[in-house]
C-alpha cells in the first residue's frame, strides 16, 4: 500500500539514480531512500520531501526513530505524562516505552488489568458497563483510560481491550477485535481496530497502534 501511494511522486528520481526500498514489519514499512553519484544528495533530500508530502503525518520518524523513542521525546519536549492500561497487550506498551532511555520522566506507570475484576477494582470500570457492552468494547476501553489517568493523576493516558485468540471471538467480535482509547485533557477518544494475527504479532501490533494514537493526538495538540 505504501509503494502504491508513492512510486508515482518518486519515479522521476528513481531514473535520475534514486534507489528506493521497503521493508515491511508488522505495524510498520521502512522506507529506504539512496543515491550514488555528485547529486546524490539533492536526488535523496527531493525524495524525501516528495514521501513526507505524500504520507504527512503517517510517518513517524526518520533514519533510526522507532515509535515509542518519538513518543516520549514527544512529551519530554512538552514536559507532560502518561499513563497506561493493559488488557490484551499484557504490558507490551509498557515493555516498549521503558526501552527508551529517559522514559521515567514521562510515563508514571502502567495497570495491567487481564480480568474485569481488576478492571473494576484498580480503574474503576463500572460493573454495568461490562455487564452491557462486555470487556471488550469501547465503553470499556474507554473507562479504563479515563481510569488510569485519575489513578495516576498523568496529563494522558492509553488503554487496551481486546481478544487476542486463537479462541474467544464472536460474529460481532471476531478474535482480532481490539479497541484502543486515549483520556487527556479533552474528550476521551477510541478506536476499534481488527488485528487478525498470532498472539505475539497481534501484541505488537496493537501496541503500536495505541502509540501512533498518542502521536497523532500529540501532532494535533501542536
Amino acid at each position: 500500500m505504501v509503494e502504491q501511494r508513492i512510486a508515482d511522486v518518486l519515479r522521476d528520481l528513481v531514473s535520475a539514480g534514486l534507489e528506493l526500498g521497503y521493508c515491511a514489519r508488522p505495524g510498520q514499512v521502512d522506507v529506504r531512500l539512496a543515491a550514488h553519484g555528485p547529486r546524490a544528495e539533492d536526488i535523496v533530500n527531493a525524495a524525501e520531501k516528495a514521501v513526507l508530502d505524500r504520507l504527512g503525518a503517517e510517518v513517524f520518524g526518520r533514519e533510526d526513530d522507532e515509535l515509542e523513542n518519538v513518543v516520549v521525546r514527544s512529551l519530554a519536549e512538552r514536559k507532560e505524562t502518561l499513563a497506561l492500561a493493559e488488557s490484551c497487550t499484557g504490558g507490551a506498551i509498557a515493555h516498549r516505552l521503558t526501552n527508551v532511555p529517559g522514559a521515567s520522566a514521562v510515563l508514571l506507570g502502567a495497570l495491567v488489568t487481564y480480568s474485569n475484576e481488576a478492571k473494576q477494582t484498580l480503574l474503576g470500570v463500572h460493573t454495568a458497563t461490562l455487564a452491557e457492552h462486555g470487556a471488550v468494547s469501547e465503553p470499556v476501553a474507554r473507562e479504563m483510560a479515563q481510569g488510569a489517568r485519575k489513578q495516576l493523576q498523568s496529563t494522558y493516558a492509553v488503554s487496551v481491550s481486546g481478544i487476542a485468540g486463537p479462541s474467544g471471538g464472536t460474529v460481532t467480535k471476531p478474535v482480532g477485535t481490539v479497541f484502543i482509547a486515549l483520556a487527556g485533557p479533552f474528550e476521551t477518544v477510541s478506536e476499534r481496530n481488527f488485528n487478525p494475527f498470532d498472539r505475539e504479532t497481534f501484541k505488537q501490533v496493537t501496541a503500536q497502534q495505541a502509540l501512533d494514537l498518542l502521536r497523532r493526538k500529540l501532532l494535533a495538540l501542536a
